[in-house]
């Protein structure tokens, strides 16, 4: 049952962000931003750590959960180091997925061909 609510969650987030991108003129990198700026909130309100324990990977993979994260990491920093934890928290509790997003990213860039857009 576990998966099938995973699968409806994140379906759904998804859904979101694909309705936002053909129903208005929102960049996908505003959507984006977006996403992981509405994970803090809902993160700093007390909302999506409840919707991440129902969901597990359907709320948490997404950006949504990106922003959560994130916020978590700084809600953690700053009672271990004060008020520096707010710069160092969300970059600490983030590094493993920024790295691997950086390593898959070189990766694609070697062995790939870049091809003119026109």
């Amino acid at each position: 049952m576990i998966y099938l609510w995973a699968f409806l969650v994140g379906g759904a987030l998804c859904a979101v962000g694909q309705l936002l991108i053909d129903l208005t003129s929102l960049t996908p990198a505003r959507i984006l931003t977006g996403y992981v700026i509405a994970g803090v909130i809902l993160s700093a309100i007390g909302f999506y750590g409840p919707l991440v324990e129902f969901a597990g990977s359907g709320a948490s993979v997404p950006l949504l959960g990106f922003g959560h994260l994130m916020a978590q990491g700084v809600q953690k920093a700053v009672a271990e180091q004060g008020l520096l934890g707010c710069l160092t928290g969300g970059l600490t509790a983030g590094a493993a997925g920024i790295t691997a997003s950086l390593v898959c990213g070189a990766i694609a860039a070697l062995l790939g061909k870049s091809h003119d857009q026109n």
